[in-house]
C-alpha cells in the first residue's frame, strides 16, 4: 500500500495506485479512515496515531477504496507521510564513498573531525523540520552553502527496545525518499540539517510488505538535468536493520519515528532558481516508493514540487515567458 497525506481543501488520507486504464498514479480519498483513530485527551501519546494504528486504519481503507472518489495527484499537495514523529534519526556519513568526500572537502568538513558511523554513531534532526513533498524548502542561511542528500528514508511501525539486527525489519512501518538539505558551517549536524523544511520526506508511505528488503534499492538525483548522486541501499555501511539495532540499544522507538539513512557521494549546493530530479527506478521496488518528482528553488524563500509520470529522459523544460512556471513540451 502506497499511503499519501495531502492537502486539498482541507488535509485528507489517500492511497496511491495505478490507474486501470490510464496507466499512471492517481489518489484514491479514504479520509474517513481517520475516523478509526482513538481519540486522546492531554497529555498527547508520545507515537504518530496515525502509524501506531495502523491495522485498524488498513481495515477501514479496505472497506472504503472500492467506492473512494479518484483525485489526479497534480490536483492536490502532498504533505509529509508521517504528520506526528516523535523523532528523525539520522545518519551521517553511512556510505563510505561520502565519508572519503566529506574527509577530503573543507567546504565540506570546515576543520570538523569526520568520523565513522560506528564512532560518530547517530543524530536527530528537529522534527520541525519535517515537509511533505509538495510543501516547498524555505532555504536559509543564502550566504553559506546549502546541499542536497537524497536518502531511503523508513518509518517505525511499532514499539521497539534493544532489538537485534534479525528482527529489525519486522519493525518498520514502511518506507519513502528522504530529502536531507544541509547548510555547511561548524557548527553540530543536528543544528545545520534542521531548518524549517530541510527534511523532506514522501512523495507517501510505501508500506514495507510492498518494499521487501530495502537492502538493495537505487537512489538517484539529478540537479537542472545533471546526475549528482546514483547509488544502491547495498552500498550502505549500516543497512536499514542495523540502524534499527543500534538506535534502539540507546533510546527506545516510537510508531512514526522516522529514520534517514544517510546519503550517498555526489552531494552539492542548491540555490533558488534549481531544479532537482528524483527519478523512480522503473523496473525495481524503488517504483512503488516515487514516481518522477522534482523541486525548483526560488529566490529567496519560494520553492515548488511537482509530480510527473515518465522518465526524466522524456521531458524538456522550459521557462515561460515572463514567469516562474516550468512548463513541459
Amino acid at each position: 500500500m502506497r499511503l499519501a497525506r495531502f492537502e486539498n481543501s482541507g488535509p485528507g488520507l489517500g492511497v496511491v495506485s495505478t490507474g486501470a486504464d490510464s496507466g499512471v498514479d492517481l489518489l484514491w480519498d479514504v479520509t474517513p479512515a481517520l475516523d478509526a483513530l482513538p481519540s486522546y485527551r492531554y497529555p498527547l501519546p508520545g507515537v504518530d496515531p496515525l502509524i501506531a494504528n495502523f491495522s485498524a486504519i488498513s481495515d477501514r481503507i479496505r472497506t472504503l477504496l472500492p467506492s473512494a472518489p479518484v483525485i489526479p495527484l497534480s490536483d492536490v499537495t502532498l504533505l509529509a507521510p508521517v504528520a506526528n514523529p516523535g523523532k528523525i534519526v539520522a545518519a551521517p556519513v553511512n556510505y563510505q564513498k561520502h565519508l572519503d568526500e566529506v574527509r577530503g572537502d573543507e567546504g565540506l568538513h570546515h576543520q570538523n573531525q569526520i568520523n565513522t558511523i560506528q564512532k560518530a554513531g547517530l543524530f536527530l534532526k528537529a522534527t520541525s523540520a519535517l515537509a511533505g513533498a509538495g510543501e516547498g524548502i524555505a532555504l536559509r542561511k543564502l550566504d553559506r552553502r546549502n546541499d542536497h542528500e537524497i536518502e531511503l528514508a523508513f518509518v517505525i511501525g511499532r514499539t521497539a527496545r534493544s532489538v537485534s539486527a534479525g528482527d529489525a525489519l519486522d519493525y518498520v512501518a514502511g518506507y519513502a525518499i528522504g530529502l536531507d538539505i544541509s547548510i555547511r558551517g561548524t557548527e553540530e549536524r543536528s543544528l545545520r540539517k534542521s531548518a524549517d523544511s530541510y527534511a523532506v520526506l514522501g512523495p507517501w508511505l510505501t508500506t514495507a510488505d510492498e518494499v521487501g528488503s530495502p537492502d538493495d534499492l537505487e537512489l538517484r538525483l539529478s540537479v537542472n538535468g545533471e546526475l549528482r548522486q546514483c547509488a544502491r541501499t547495498s552500498q550502505l555501511t549500516l543497512k536499514v536493520a542495523e540502524l534499527v539495532e543500534f538506535a534502539s540499544s540507546f533510546f527506545t522507538l516510537h510508531p512514526g519515528d522516522v529514520f534517514f539513512t544517510g546519503t550517498p557521494e555526489g552531494i552539492q549546493p542548491v540555490g533558488p532558481g534549481m531544479m532537482i530530479f528524483i527519478p523512480a527506478e522503473q523496473k525495481h521496488r524503488l517504483r512503488a516508493l516515487t514516481p518522477l518528482f522534482y523541486f525548483e528553488f526560488q529566490a529567496p524563500n519560494r520553492f515548488k514540487t511537482h509530480i510527473l509520470e515518465g522518465t526524466e529522459d522524456d521531458l524538456r523544460w522550459i521557462r515561460k515567458e515572463g514567469g516562474s512556471d516550468w512548463m513541459q513540451t
